[in-house]
């Protein structure tokens, strides 16, 4: 196992499971546990200094969510996720994404409008000042506010359940330079098109953001399968 975890700090008005179980599950959305890495009680629990149980606790619980799968006779290892798997995930995610903006440009109140125009401009200084964790953290926010805007329950619960699919690849895709400069210009015409209640535009312009988001995930793991 990679040692790439730190000794936790504890916080007095939290469980240890609960805070063991958020630290392993953030390492293994941000990449510091890898797809396919064995988790093994023993490492982790000297790792982080604590005891096997609340370790124990927060594999089961991750096992659930399905970050960590648990193979017969060999243990517990970091669910992997194939390019297969995020295309899926991405081709609804553009549906999804390309009604959420349509709607909302339809119904985003103007307050809220600002406040989608300080989150952009957010990210775009993040991405100045080279702050890939804050920029992934506007990412959402400003994607949630498109959802959040729409006022339909069902549409939020959907983007809601799919959030931690798409979190792995958010980190790697940010990551990329080049690409988050797209994204900046891309999160300024969607925003422009709910800014001007152009329903038919604003699709057009949220399901080409996550197309380009597919088409970079697939050129990328072509690049990597070249060079093995």
């Amino acid at each position: 196992m990679k040692d790439n975890l730190e000794k936790l700090k504890l916080e007095n008005y939290k469980p240890l499971r609960d805070i063991v179980f958020e630290y392993l599950r953030e390492s293994i959305l941000k990449g510091k546990l890898e797809p396919a890495q064995r988790l093994m009680e023993v490492q982790l629990a000297e790792q982080l200094g604590v005891s096997r149980t609340p370790v124990r606790e927060a594999i089961r619980k991750l096992e659930l969510e399905g970050l960590v799968v648990m193979l017969p006779r060999k243990g517990a290892y970091v669910a992997d996720v194939s390019l297969k798997d995020i295309i899926e995930v991405l081709e609804i995610r553009g549906a999804l994404e390309g009604l959420a903006a349509s709607v909302a440009a339809e119904r985003m109140t103007d307050e809220h409008l600002e406040k989608l125009e300080l989150i952009s401009y957010q990210f775009k200084k993040s991405l100045e000042n080279g702050d890939i964790d804050m920029m992934v953290q506007k990412d959402i926010e400003l994607h949630d506010l498109i959802f959040n805007s729409t006022n339909n329950q069902k549409l939020i619960q959907i983007n809601n359940s799919l959030r931690e699919q798409v979190y792995r690849f958010r980190v790697t895709y940010i990551s990329d330079h080049d690409t988050s400069k797209n994204l900046v210009k891309e999160h300024e015409e969607i925003i422009e098109a709910i800014y001007n209640r152009n329903s038919k535009n604003a699709m057009q312009r949220a399901t080409t953001h996550i197309e380009n988001a597919q088409n970079f995930i697939i050129e990328k793991s072509r690049r990597n399968n070249c060079e093995k």
